[in-house]
Formats: structure tokens, C-alpha cells, sequence
């Protein structure tokens, strides 16, 4: 099973091609950035998501005939994401002090890559993995407010332009991501508001073999999860040796 890191938020659902829309609260017609370019732009919009305590986010998107729905709520210490696609069920908790995984035994498998062994050592208990363990540390990452840090994109080849969101005068931000051994060629587009806050507002990811959308709401909320009871859960070590 692999914990790799997901730096991009694009790839939130463990690589299942996940594009992204992200909504916000209306914005004002006053611009937020004085004489906007693709540059400053990214750097204010780095600058709030950087004060923005948690988010809650809602991702469909589809992967040839493939389609997958993610929910999550991403905190400062706290964070949760339940992937589902077709039949498969993911559902991944973590706390400051714990990360829990869980699912049904073909989203274990399918989407988690657990082998059939390991998944029948999980059963329908949540696997537990202490802090400052590697998978701990894996999902923490991607699940708290640090992986904001990697959803914009570099300025260098960003291609940007007022305006063609849902506010005539919000910011839209157009960079091509070339294919690799694993995925083709996406182009992303991104609408950053132009109001008070220099929040994202809605990213649309296409290629070849498919795109999705991902709605971002409740900037700013308070996000706290409760572990499962301790009955429930069954050790990283029994499980992974």
C-alpha cells in the first residue's frame, strides 16, 4: 500500500484524476490586487488560503467510464475524506494525535492497493496509525490546511486574463500540464476572485481521459473529527507488519 504524499490538490483521491472547482462566498466588486497579473495574483491568493483555518470540499469527476466522488474537510489539525467510486468506499480520518483508514474490502483494494491478505486482516475495522509514523505523517499532510500550500500553480507559463468566471472582473489563471507515464496532458483553468478575499473560486481540468469538478465551500470553518472507538480500529502493524 502506498502513503505517497499528494502535493497537488488536483490528485486529492489518490490518483483518480480529480479536477478541481473551487466555490467561495460572493465576492465584491471591488478588486483585491492592484494592477493583476498572473504573478500577483497566485502570490494573493497564496496569501489568503495561507489565513484560511479549514475548507470543505466536494469533488465528482470521471476517468474514462469511470466516476468517483470525493468529500473533505481539511483543518488545521484535523481532517477527514471519503472517496466513492461505483461500489468502492474509502474513508480516511486523521487527529493530532491519529490517522485512521477504513472502507469497503474492493475500495480497499481498488483504490488503496491493499492486498487481498491485508484487507481481510482489516475486515470492517479502521486501520490506526500514530503520530509521527510515516502513513500518519502522509495523511496528516494531505488532509490538513499545509496541502493548500500546493494547489496554485507556478507563474511561469500561466497564461492570465480578467474576467469568463461567474463575476466579469474575477481573475482567470490557464496552464497546460504535460502527459507522463502514468496520465495525459490536462489544461487547467483556474478563477481566483477579485473581491475581498484572493480565494480561489472554481478550476476546471480536462484531458483525454477525462476531467471533473470540485466544489470548495465553508472557508474558514473549524473542522474537528472524532476517532472511532478504540474496539473498532486494528494497529498499522497487524495489518502491514
Amino acid at each position: 500500500m502506498s502513503f505517497s504524499p499528494r502535493r497537488r490538490l488536483h490528485v486529492i483521491s489518490f490518483a483518480l484524476g480529480i479536477a478541481l472547482v473551487l466555490a467561495v462566498t460572493p465576492v465584491v466588486a471591488q478588486a483585491s490586487v492592484k494592477n493583476p497579473t498572473a504573478k500577483s495574483v497566485l502570490k494573493a491568493a497564496q496569501k489568503a488560503m495561507s489565513q484560511e483555518s479549514g475548507v470543505h470540499i466536494f469533488v465528482t469527476s470521471t476517468q474514462g467510464t469511470s466516476k468517483s466522488v470525493v468529500v473533505v474537510d481539511i483543518g488545521a489539525t484535523y481532517g477527514e475524506e471519503t472517496i466513492t467510486s461505483g461500489k468502492n468506499t474509502v474513508r480516511i480520518i486523521v487527529t493530532p494525535t491519529d490517522a485512521y483508514l477504513s472502507g469497503s474490502p474492493t475500495g480497499l483494494t481498488l483504490i488503496m492497493r491493499l492486498t487481498a491478505a491485508e484487507q481481510k486482516k482489516v475486515g470492517t475495522h479502521s486501520v490506526l496509525m500514530k503520530a509521527g509514523t510515516s502513513p500518519y505523517t502522509s495523511f496528516h499532510s494531505n488532509l490538513t490546511t499545509s496541502v493548500l500550500t500546493g494547489i496554485l500553480p507556478p507563474a511561469k507559463g500561466t497564461k492570465f486574463k480578467v474576467g469568463g468566471g461567474e463575476h466579469s472582473k474575477d481573475y482567470q489563471l490557464t496552464w497546460k500540464t504535460s502527459a507522463s507515464s502514468t496520465t495525459s496532458a490536462t489544461t487547467s483553468v483556474l478563477t481566483v476572485s477579485s473581491g475581498s478575499k484572493t480565494l480561489p473560486l472554481n478550476e476546471v481540468i480536462t484531458g483525454t481521459s477525462g476531467g471533473g469538478t470540485t466544489k470548495f465551500s465553508k472557508w474558514g470553518e473549524q473542522v474537528v473529527e472524532h476517532a472511532p472507538a478504540s474496539a473498532n480500529t486494528i494497529p498499522y502493524a497487524k495489518v502491514f507488519g
